[in-house]
């Protein structure tokens, strides 16, 4: 991917030279004609097209964003309900994420989202052990977990 961009950029700077013109508005030209020439030798390249990875991360932050305010409702919901009615449990999530930054974005999210909280992660890197303030349905949390944050992190990453 940063060789994709870095090319981008240098076929961005080549219009600059050749149109004779050095303002930012050619430099976006040429980055944006750097893209469609890209796009037609897409097939000498290795890895996915990069502009793609950039639509996954940005519909990743979107996802995370969304995941955030519905928890944040669901804990607002259990702190000001009369009674507390809240089941707390850990329960252990089986990831299939193999990199350790894979692993480390899955958990910060995890974390950062309210309600749950990554407690640990097996040495193998394979397991995530995750404590949530109201657990109605672990396999419910982990089919959740999975087709939401780590789902979107695979798009990212492959």
């Amino acid at each position: 991917m940063a060789f994709q961009i870095l090319l981008n950029f240098f076929l961005a700077f080549i219009w600059m030279f050749l149109s004779n013109d050095y303002s930012a508005l050619a430099f976006f030209k040429g980055y944006f004609f750097g893209i469609l020439v890209m796009v037609a030798f897409r097939r000498f390249f290795d890895q996915r097209f990069y502009i793609l990875n950039i639509f996954a991360v940005i519909s990743l932050i979107f996802l995370f964003f969304s995941e955030l305010v519905k928890s944040n409702i669901s804990v607002i919901k259990l702190v000001l309900s009369p009674k507390l009615t809240m089941r707390p449990g850990v329960f252990a999530l089986e990831t299939e994420l193999k990199k350790d930054w894979e692993i480390t974005i899955l958990s910060n999210l995890i974390t950062l989202t309210p309600g749950t909280l990554v407690l640990d992660v097996s040495d193998d890197n394979t397991i995530l052990y995750i404590h949530a303030i109201d657990l109605e349905d672990a396999e419910q949390a982990k089919w959740d977990i999975k087709n939401t944050f780590e789902k979107a992190i695979k798009e990212v990453s492959r």
